[in-house]
């Protein structure tokens, strides 16, 4: 009776055996399958990360050892009556800055120790558009900031409409109209007042006169400090 029960159990723990080893044999095998199909995979593509990352260091390096900062120029007046106009800027050391005007090659010159250039240059009458680029080497920067210095060498227009020189006026007379006419984007003061200018560049001022002479000075100027005057005399009578 002892025997048959030994019997049944052994052939249990057999067969429970046999079960295990079945699972465990399939689980490895499905492992093996998700490592040849997700893991090999990964691994590749890790690997070339890693290769790609590593080149795009070293392009990045590349890139940045054969980069050269444009040079920065320092503002200058818009505009000027000088024909000549000092043009300064910074940049690294040991750089030549290549200074251009209206897209022609002006002038050349090495930076000093601390960057900083500097050019005295002349001007041609009008706008003059004027930008750099830095060289070192073989190596060049791209085009700095632009600057336009517009050269004016000669007055604005200036004519006084009304009053006349040596008009008279009398009695209830006691304001008159200065006007006239001058060129677009020009200034005109009357006895150190400003006028109103209108779109057609025509300028007016409301001046009140005093007994007897009144002297009239009107002054126009343009942008780059150029300036016209004409003075003329009235006389008041009440």
């Amino acid at each position: 009776m002892k025997r048959n029960k030994y019997s049944r159990l052994s052939r249990r723990l057999e067969s429970q055996s046999r079960k295990n080893l079945f699972l465990s044999v399939l689980g490895i095998i499905i492992v093996l399958i998700l490592l040849v199909k997700f893991g090999i995979p990964l691994l590749v593509n890790f690997s070339l990360f890693l290769s790609g990352q590593k080149k795009s260091d070293g392009s990045l390096k590349s890139a940045q050892s054969t980069y050269i900062s444009p040079p920065v120029l320092n503002p200058i007046p818009s505009a000027t009556n000088s024909a000549e106009v000092l043009v300064s800027g910074i940049a690294s050391k040991n750089e030549i800055i290549n200074l251009y005007i209206n897209d022609s090659l002006s002038e050349k010159k090495e930076t000093e120790d601390n960057g900083n250039f500097s050019f005295k240059i002349s001007l041609k009458t009008g706008d003059n558009k004027i930008k750099a680029k830095a060289t070192k080497t073989d190596k060049e920067s791209d085009f700095s900031n632009e600057l336009v210095a517009t050269y004016i060498n000669s007055p604005p227009s200036l004519s006084v409409d009304s009053p006349t020189d040596g008009q008279k006026f009398e009695k209830d007379q006691n304001t008159l109209k200065v006007l006239g006419k001058t060129d677009s984007g020009v200034r005109i003061t009357v006895n150190g007042f400003w006028a109103v200018i209108d779109e057609n560049n025509n300028f007016s001022y409301s001046l009140p006169l005093q007994d007897g002479d009144n002297a009239i000075k009107v002054v126009a100027q343009d942008q780059a400090g150029n300036k016209a005057e004409k003075e003329i005399k009235v006389t008041y009578s009440p």
